[in-house]
C-alpha cells in the first residue's frame, strides 16, 4: 500500500468515527460533519503510524567523544547551530549526550527550567548580572549518560509519545548496538506535520 493510500479515508476509519459518535441511527448534518472530522483524524493517526523514523531522521549526526573538550563541544554547537551532541565511543556507540542547556548551566546561565531555552537564558544574562564561568574541562565531565532513544524501525507516532512521555526535544536514533546513526528533533516533528498538512490541502 502506498503513502498515499495510507492516507486517504478507508471504511474502518468511518466505523472508528461511528462508534465514537455512539449510534448509527439518526444522523444529522452536523453528525456527518462531525463523522467526517473524525475519520479524517484517524486516518491521520494511521498515517503517522506508517512514517518510520530512519525516513525523518537527520543523518549524518555529528558527534563528540567523551574526551574532547568542553570549549571545542561548545564551538561545535555554535557553528553548526545545534542544540545536543550525542557522545560516542571510538565505535560510535552512545555513551551520552551534551546539550546547550548543559553549557549553559555550567556557564553559570539558569537554563534547566521547564520553559528556558537559550533565548531566554541569553536575555537573563544581558539584562541582569550574571557572573559567566570559563569552560573547563571534557565533554565526559557534564554529558548526560542516561539517553532516552528511538530505533530507525519506529514510527513517527512512537517517536512523538517517547518525546512527550520523556518532556524532551530530541531523540537519538541508534541500531541495534547502539550505533548512532540519526537524530531527530521537536523541529522535524513540526516540519512533518507542516509537510503533511500542505499535503492534505493541496490533495
Amino acid at each position: 500500500m502506498s503513502e498515499e493510500d495510507v492516507h486517504k479515508l478507508q471504511p474502518n476509519d468511518f466505523a472508528m468515527a461511528l462508534q465514537e459518535q455512539g449510534t448509527y441511527i439518526d444522523v444529522s448534518v452536523d453528525d456527518l460533519m462531525q463523522l467526517y472530522h473524525a475519520a479524517e483524524r484517524y486516518a491521520r493517526i494511521r498515517k503517522s503510524e506508517s512514517v518510520l523514523v530512519e525516513k525523518i531522521m537527520m543523518q549524518p549526526v555529528t558527534t563528540v567523544q567523551a574526551d574532547c573538550s568542553l570549549s571545542e563541544a561548545a564551538h561545535l554547537l555554535v557553528t553548526l547551530k545545534i542544540s545536543g551532541l550525542p557522545v560516542v565511543d571510538k565505535d560510535n556507540r552512545l555513551v551520552g549526550i551534551i546539550t546547550e542547556a548543559d553549557f549553559l548551566h555550567e556557564l553559570g546561565m539558569p537554563s534547566r527550567q521547564p520553559d528556558h531555552n537559550v533565548w531566554k537564558a541569553l536575555e537573563n544574562m544581558f539584562s541582569h548580572h550574571v557572573e559567566v564561568r570559563e569552560l573547563e574541562g571534557e565533554v565526559a565531565d557534564l554529558m548526560v549518560s542516561k539517553v532516552i532513544t528511538v530505533s530507525p524501525q519506529q514510527t513517527l507516532h512512537q517517536a512523538l509519545e517517547v518525546m512527550k512521555q520523556h518532556t524532551i526535544r530530541r531523540l537519538v536514533v541508534c541500531d541495534e548496538a547502539r550505533h548512532v546513526v540519526g537524530l531527530i528533533t521537536r523541529s522535524d516533528l513540526v516540519r512533518v506535520f507542516f509537510d503533511h498538512f500542505k499535503s492534505d490541502n493541496e490533495g
